[in-house]
């Protein structure tokens, strides 16, 4: 609670070093990224990032992250933490047997760089005291990328947001990373800077409907998680044509909607089956849907969660209970948007 509400109210840092990185080079990085992603980055301009997806050749989802252009022929790629190496295996294979006529070369630079994201509303403050480059919203707007200098050590910086907050991401060499993080937490003292872990980073990304490991379980579409619209059907990629299968794009899909319990006091368990209240859950096959993450949220002050709901995306406003079967726990929650946190993005553009 009190590393959530000190990024929410002033500054904090957390370490994103585990993410996937995947340095991309050649004349062809962006023709390759077209085909691996569902949305477009032939014309990414140099020095901005963009969040992309990946599915499967099912039309599942695989990885989301965002890759960044650095220079014409230059990329660089996030993974979330677990596909690290299976997206870099996914890249080898389509380029090795599916494409091998593209000229791009690639490799895996996760162990290279220290990743350090710097959050909160007085995060510019923080880091116009160490870095060397004007950082305003002018000069360095959201889904920026820029090379500078940290004090004396040589920095990447991201101007992205996983908190939903103002929130920079700097890569430094990973020889480097102690002592940038322990310079980051000097200069921000006089701001009260803390450090937050990853149940505070849950606890946000539930807060901002971001999408994780419990979301991307494999049985997901894109539509599914309400990211349907980042797809650019006009040109081709990977599980393009799978994804519109009749059984992927009818009704009765499950999709991901937020939950909040309309009962004080009582907050929702992971994995509790979705139950319309007039029927008594007696098997699986009456379920509706389950709870994929909960947390208690700081910011407002009672237990929300995400989870996947049949036809969830039409039910905002509508009341169902949350059914724990083996603890005899059941919470009547309501069904709402995914975002509980400033749903227009207005922070992250502060």
């Amino acid at each position: 609670v009190r590393e959530t509400s000190n990024t929410r109210n002033n500054v904090t840092l957390v370490d994103v070093s585990t993410l996937g990185k995947i340095d991309i080079q050649g004349p062809d990085s962006a023709e390759f990224l077209n085909r691996l992603y569902i949305n477009n980055w032939l014309k990414l301009p140099i020095g901005r990032a963009r969040y992309g997806i990946m599915l499967r050749e099912d039309g599942m989802v695989f990885d989301d992250g965002t890759t960044s252009r650095l220079d014409e022929n230059h990329y660089f790629m996030t993974t979330t933490t677990a596909n690290a190496a299976p997206v870099l295996s996914h890249m080898e294979y389509y380029h090795q047997t599916v494409w091998p006529e593209l000229d791009v070369v690639f490799c895996s630079v996760t162990e290279q760089w220290t990743g350090i994201a710097v959050a909160g509303p007085n995060a510019r403050q923080l880091l116009e005291k160490v870095i060397d480059i004007d950082i305003s919203n002018e000069a360095f707007p959201f889904m920026a990328v820029g090379n500078c200098q940290m004090n004396s050590i040589p920095t990447r910086l991201f101007r992205i947001s996983f908190s939903g907050e103002l929130a920079y991401e700097l890569n430094v060499p990973a020889d480097y990373g102690e002592q940038a993080w322990l310079e980051l937490l000097e200069a921000g003292k006089e701001l009260g800077v803390t450090a937050y872990g990853t149940e505070a980073l849950g606890t946000m990304r539930i807060e901002k409907g971001h999408v994780a490991g419990s979301e991307l379980d494999g049985r997901t579409t894109a539509a599914d998680l309400g990211l349907e619209g980042l797809a650019n059907r006009s040109k081709d990629f990977i599980g393009k044509h799978n994804s519109q299968r009749p059984a992927l794009v009818s009704k009765g899909r499950l999709q991901v909607v937020g939950l909040k319990s309309v009962e004080p006091g009582k907050n929702l368990r992971i994995g509790a089956h979705l139950v319309d209240d007039r029927v008594k859950l007696e098997s699986v096959s009456q379920s509706q849907g389950h709870v994929t993450a909960t947390t208690y949220s700081p910011s407002l002050g009672y237990g929300i969660a995400l989870g996947l709901l049949k036809d969830g995306a039409s039910r905002h406003g509508e009341q169902i209970d949350a059914v724990y079967p083996l603890r005899g726990e059941k919470v009547r929650v309501e069904v709402c948007h995914p975002v509980f946190i400033d749903p227009k993005g207005e922070l992250v553009r502060a």
